[in-house]
């Protein structure tokens, strides 16, 4: 056994390198991972998911980075309005890692470099807009700071790929005092509903009347024109028949206002004029005179 050692101990060793050569310069990288390696202190590469083959004995290594997103501890910061209202902000960022050598030999805590940053560029942005536009601007507030978030970061190797303002919170003063002003809006608002409803109602009792004056003039203007008629109509006969024709009408008005007169509710008293058989036989004469 010894002798055989001994005889084939230069190719047993040889063998135990070769293994150790595969083991180590064989790398299986994860997919949600990639590997730096360095070679003498310096950095050689960037291994990918799968299978990779580096050196052995020389390339290790050094840092396995994850590339999942990652999200950081919501954090809040004070910012000033430019109407000087302090506001507190609550802010969450997500990002990723898409060049590890960077994020590995440029930052050492890039955990904390973003959320200053992050903090940093919020203040900035806050302190541009008033209390009113950072509230209704929010979308767009959102928007300004992930771009000039991932503008500074991309040196770091770093992808931001969400930064959501969660809150924006008021101290109790400013709360009360925004409160106070929200009131004073709603009462505002309902007194200009009542006088424009007022306004309203006296603009259509306008029309209204404007209207009944309209159809009072038409119902005149037709009343008038008959009597036009009427009253062309009897000339035109008096000039036909001559003063008969006059004094039937006269005459015939004189009956209907008689009978008119004896019209009525209860016992009535009726007194005639000495002149009214006349006219009554005035007007059968003239009648009787017509029909032969």
């Amino acid at each position: 056994m010894e002798d055989f050692l001994g005889a084939n101990a230069v190719w047993i060793a040889l063998a135990v390198v070769i293994v150790l050569a595969v083991i180590l310069g064989v790398r299986i990288v994860p997919q949600s991972e990639k590997h730096v390696v360095e070679r003498f202190g310096r950095l050689q590469s960037v291994l990918g998911p799968g299978i990779n083959v580096i050196v052995p004995f020389i390339d290790t290594v050094k840092h396995r980075v994850s590339v999942l997103e990652r999200q950081l501890p919501n954090a809040s910061q004070d910012a000033i309005t430019t109407d000087n209202v302090l506001v507190k902000v609550e802010t969450s960022v997500f990002y990723r890692i898409t060049e590890p050598e960077k994020t590995v030999y440029r930052i050492r805590d890039v955990d904390g470099a973003i959320a200053t940053t992050v903090a940093g560029i919020v203040r900035s942005e806050i302190g541009k807009l008033e209390l009113d536009q950072v509230q209704s601007n929010r979308a767009q507030l959102i928007e300004r700071v992930r771009e000039q978030v991932s503008a500074m970061v991309d040196d770091w190797g770093v992808e931001v790929t969400r930064a959501e303002i969660l809150d924006v919170n008021l101290d109790d003063a400013t709360r009360a005092a925004m409160l106070q002003q929200l009131n004073a809006e709603r009462a505002r608002r309902a007194l200009v509903t009542e006088a424009e409803g007022k306004r309203r109602a006296v603009e259509l009792a306008a029309d209204g009347d404007l209207y009944a004056a309209e159809q009072e003039a038409k119902a005149r203007r037709v009343l008038a024109d008959a009597e036009a008629y009427a009253t062309g109509v009897i000339a035109a006969a008096i000039r036909e028949s001559g003063i008969e024709a006059a004094q039937y009408q006269v005459a015939l008005k004189q009956v209907e206002a008689l009978v008119s007169l004896g019209e009525g509710q209860g016992k009535q008293v009726v007194l005639l004029p000495a002149a009214a058989m006349d006219a009554f036989g005035e007007a059968f004469r003239m009648l009787k005179g017509r029909a032969s």
